[in-house]
């Protein structure tokens, strides 16, 4: 039996590829559509800033997390260059505010495609704790197919 997602060969009976870990056992192996590429850093980006401020949807993981590496190099480079000028943490903070709003959108369709409210983010002021329930929500895979937030990012429709 090979796995849907990535072809791996797998020995029959087995319940979890080794490679990707899909479940191998349920309708979850056999969804309708056909997965999309991942997304990749740039193209990500693109969507961060083309979804501005729109908080429909959902968004996968790697466009999730994409986006937090892409803010994250954005703010310490732009930090070592201000510190290397000699110059006040003006670029850096407006850095933080362009991407605020496109971060807490991408936050919210990241948390709309395991079927939770973008309302959830308020546990960023919940001090290590929310934070560690968001990042765990932010790793945990997406629900597969539709659900109330909108059609599976991952899966193409037929």
């Amino acid at each position: 039996m090979n796995c849907p997602t990535c072809g791996n060969k797998t020995e029959p009976g087995t319940q979890f590829c080794g490679i990707c870990g899909t479940s191998l056992t349920s309708e979850e192996a056999t969804t309708s559509g056909t997965e999309q590429p991942m997304v990749g850093f740039v193209e990500a980006v693109n969507r961060g800033f083309k979804n501005y401020a729109s908080f429909n949807g959902r968004a996968t993981r790697a466009e999730n997390w994409w986006w937090v590496l892409f803010t994250i190099v954005g703010v310490v480079a732009l930090t070592i260059v201000e510190g290397v000028a000699g110059v006040p943490a003006v670029l850096s903070s407006i850095f933080r505010l362009a991407t605020l709003i496109p971060s807490l959108a991408v936050g919210a369709r990241r948390l709309h495609d395991i079927n939770k409210s973008g309302w959830w983010q308020l546990l960023w002021f919940a001090l290590i704790i929310g934070w560690i329930i968001l990042i765990v929500w932010a790793i945990k895979r997406g629900d597969r197919g539709p659900n109330k937030y909108g059609p599976d990012p991952v899966r193409a429709p037929r």
